[in-house]
């Protein structure tokens, strides 16, 4: 991870543009050519910038996103920040796109620009955890989210592997100059990082710790201060949001990348829950610092709570809270108020604040949430989720009905907001999307006051390179898993080809069947997501042209194996929400309520984000080839939705032959 370097005076700067950082960029990459696509979007974020315009700019895979907004940000002054959707992508621009650049554009910007990455801060090392540490016995500590009630052994056991993985990382503490988990190679498990890494909300600021001079989270936030480009992540972005804008630095342009998947991070992050572990660990941590009587009301609350999930069926609470679980949640109200009112403020003398803070936070936190859910405030939905295994986890959650409110309100103050996708327009236009990000539409166009939107399109020439074919002539799809006559589809599909199939299912049952129907009736090699991890499935997937790979939601958006290795994607169905999916039904449901269409306006923008997404994994490359098999009739026969749905897909060649189909898959299977 790069350090922050001093920066040279703002006044040694060459007076470089946009287009001259691109080309430089494009010229240092061997065989890199200009892409309009790509120049068109930096011209319009350049703009954007200098009008102090927000902007959705659609790129298809293929553009050069990256590079297509990160070089107009290199001309901002002050920090830029770039936030993408997950990690992995947030590691993708520091380690590779960044440095590329920074070496391309020194010679034309007159300065090599600095970048930092700022991640949450339980990802870094917290040095006054790790002083604490037991590496010898359990402690509540080093087992925060173990449960109350291990089987015999368990702890024993535990102790002894993760006391030899925290010794390695009080090794490891010695060398590192960052203190960020990704750079700890062997890992570690979560459960022996938890134990010398400090969530926010337990952190009792640099100020009050004794080890404040030497954190190393503190230290990523001074980085990233002082450099042009921070990256971070949309899961900080919105914690940063609810927490007025505190965590990230200020800044005059916020790009987000992969935007279509900032509304739902926000909203997980405005989620609460409440478990009978969470509530037993409280307890524990905090036993030495409140009074007798407001432990015990802790350990009868999540007795209450207990009982009150067994005896309510998992899903969305229509009618308020049970009283089973209002009296647990009214217990535990009142025993974390008490509890809170016995620590009192930490203060810097206390002779160990970090404790005290964190047996402050997390009653706070579940103070806050029994309160939120006996107020049932309109614009929250509650429900109570229940693992399928019976005997697993139980909770009480509560989340927000829209954060469209939030994000109108948060995103976008005193700052250009540039958000980018490859998934941008549904049915051929902004509106939803911009709707979802807080952002005013008109009925008549894709444009709003203070935005505007641009599709640059793809260098990929979809109607030569891809087919849609849909399965028009099977049954509507009805019971879970895989009907017959879509099993047998799928076998005449994967068999002309000979392999090479990703298939993206609705349900684990579906796609178990599918990987059982193609193990008895071929001799190809089927992958079944949960079979090994997923990188590992990719990778053999990648190397084993003959192989197939099934799996469900986490494939739809994970996988990028260009070439030959992928040349059918098989959907077995549309990707609408689940009815028992309590934030898609609550929201569904409220705009029933006001006369409109619950399901046209959050089932099928919902299918249609995740179904280009899916039919987005077979052309990764100018020169890959394939077919896009949807056994779902609805996509060809709903002349309403299904023809909004194929709007917002790339424009492959459609057909509902099915000849068609195989025949192009035989003479792609003849190509190898």
């Amino acid at each position: 991870m790069p350090a922050a370097t001093q920066k040279p005076a703002r006044s040694s700067r060459k007076k470089a543009t946009a287009e001259q950082l691109l080309a430089a960029a494009v010229g240092a990459v061997p065989g890199g050519s200009a892409r309009p696509g790509q120049q068109a979007m930096v011209a319009a974020i350049d703009k954007a910038i200098k009008d102090r315009e927000h902007l959705l700019v659609q790129a298809g895979t293929g553009t050069g996103k990256s590079l297509g907004y990160l070089t107009p940000a290199l001309l901002v002054e002050g920090p830029v920040v770039v936030s993408t959707a997950t990690l992995a992508l947030q590691n993708q621009l520091v380690e590779h796109d960044l440095p590329r650049l920074a070496t391309a554009v020194e010679p034309v910007l007159g300065r090599r620009p600095t970048f930092a990455v700022l991640k949450g801060r339980h990802h870094y090392l917290c040095m006054a955890k790790l002083e604490h540490v037991d590496e010898q016995a359990p402690t509540d500590t080093l087992f925060d989210d173990a449960p109350a009630t291990p089987k015999a052994g368990q702890w024993l056991g535990e102790a002894g592997r993760l006391g030899k993985q925290v010794v390695r990382i009080r090794n490891w503490a010695e060398k590192t100059q960052t203190g960020d988990r990704d750079e700890l190679d062997p890992g570690v498990e979560d459960a022996a990082w938890r134990s010398v890494s400090m969530p926010a909300r337990d952190c009792v600021g640099a100020a009050r710790c004794p080890y404040g001079q030497e954190c190393f989270a503190e230290a990523s936030r001074v980085r990233a201060r002082e450099a042009d480009i921070v990256v971070t992540n949309h899961s900080l972005l919105a914690v940063d949001m609810l927490a007025e804008r505190h965590i990230i630095p200020p800044h005059k342009l916020l790009v987000v990348d992969e935007a279509h998947e900032l509304a739902e991070r926000v909203s997980s992050a405005s989620q609460a829950e409440l478990t009978p572990d969470a509530i037993e660990r409280a307890g524990r941590r905090a036993r030495t610092l409140i009074p007798q009587a407001a432990a015990e009301t802790l350990a009868e609350a999540a007795d209450a709570l207990t009982v009150g999930l067994a005896d309510v069926p998992a899903g969305r609470l229509t009618n308020g809270l049970p009283d089973a679980l209002r009296q647990a949640v009214t217990l535990l109200e009142s025993a974390t108020r008490a509890g809170l009112t016995a620590i009192g403020d930490v203060k810097g003398d206390d002779p160990d604040p970090v404790r005290k803070q964190q047996a402050k936070a997390v009653l706070d936190e579940l103070s806050a949430t029994a309160q939120r859910l006996l107020e049932e405030d309109s614009f929250d939905v509650a429900w109570v989720e229940k693992s399928e295994l019976g005997a697993g986890r139980r909770a009480l959650v509560v989340a927000p009905l829209s954060v469209a409110g939030t994000l109108s309100q948060a995103l976008y103050e005193d700052r250009t907001v540039v958000a980018a996708s490859a998934t941008l327009t549904l049915g051929g236009r902004f509106d939803t999307v911009a709707r979802s990000l807080g952002l005013p539409v008109s009925s008549t166009d894709s444009k709003g006051e203070g935005w505007t939107s641009l599709d640059v399109g793809s260098p990929f020439d979809y109607p030569k390179q891809g087919i849609l074919y849909v399965a028009a002539h099977l049954p509507r799809p009805a019971a879970s898993g895989l009907p017959d006559a879509a099993g047998q589809e799928l076998l005449r599909l994967v068999e002309s080809l000979g392999g090479r199939t990703l298939g993206l299912f609705s349900s684990r049952k579906a796609a178990s069947q599918a990987a059982e129907l193609l193990r008895a009736k071929t001799d190809l090699p089927i992958l079944l997501q949960g079979d090994e991890t997923l990188p590992i499935l990719v990778r053999k997937f990648r190397e084993e042209k003959s192989s197939c790979l099934f799996g469900v939601m986490s494939l739809w958006q994970g996988v990028d194996v260009p070439g030959d290795s992928c040349q059918l994607v098989v959907i077995d169905r549309l990707p609408f929400p689940r009815p028992d999916e309590p934030l898609a039904a609550a929201r569904s449901a409220a705009v029933d309520a006001t006369g409109g269409s619950g399901f046209a306006a959050v089932s099928v923008p919902i299918a249609a984000v995740r179904l280009a997404q899916g039919v987005g994994r077979l052309i990764r490359s100018t020169g890959d080839k394939g077919v896009v098999a949807v056994l779902d009739s609805r996509l060809e026969t709903a002349r309403g939705y299904g023809t909004f749905l194929r709007n917002s897909l790339p424009p492959f060649w459609y057909t509902t032959n099915p000849d068609v189909a195989l025949g192009a898959l035989k003479r792609l299977g003849a190509t190898e």
